[in-house]
């Protein structure tokens, strides 16, 4: 989330529309503050049309079905996966993979869908980290096939993976 919010996917996110996005939410931050009304952002649509992109129709599926739906008590569906403007700019200092290098000589086993619109992120992780490592693409999966499509979840691999490196 840090590298998808301060770069954007295939990084089409500029400078200057970062700095823009900051200093609206330091803005935002402080009309509430001062008790105004709290802002949301981002997040999966309501309703889908021809000119839904795909990967709002991939979360659509998801977030937005008895699929994954899911409403706090006290909240709305209509905020269900909208940031704050004023919090949505914390992923902006969000590095999960600084010093991954660190982990080894500790396996780690990255897994993305073949069509998963992040599955730059996991080959971003795999070039970082060092061995021992492996990168498995699940073919015909996207972003939220993995979360729930147990058809798809790679169980064979992740059994093999745990019962090498976690045996003694």
């Amino acid at each position: 989330m840090g590298a998808a919010y301060r770069n954007g996917l295939r990084h089409s996110t500029t400078l200057e529309q970062r700095k823009k996005a900051i200093a609206e939410a330091a803005e935002q931050r402080y009309v509430e503050f001062t008790g105004g009304e709290t802002k949301y952002t981002g997040g999966t649509v309501h309703e889908l049309n021809e000119n839904t992109h795909p990967i709002q129709r991939e979360f659509y599926d998801f977030y937005r079905t008895p699929r994954g739906e899911y409403t706090p008590k006290g909240s709305s569906p209509n905020l269900t996966t909208h940031p704050t403007l004023a919090s949505i700019v914390k992923f902006g200092n969000f590095y999960p993979f600084n010093d991954i290098e660190t982990i080894s000589p500790r396996p780690m086993l990255f897994i993305t869908g073949a069509d998963a619109h992040s599955r730059e992120f996991s080959e971003d992780a795999y070039k970082r980290a060092a061995e021992p490592k492996d990168l498995y693409i699940v073919p015909n999966a996207g972003h939220v096939d993995l979360y729930d499509r147990v058809n798809l979840i790679p169980w064979d691999k992740l059994a093999s993976f745990f019962n090498q490196h976690l045996s003694r």
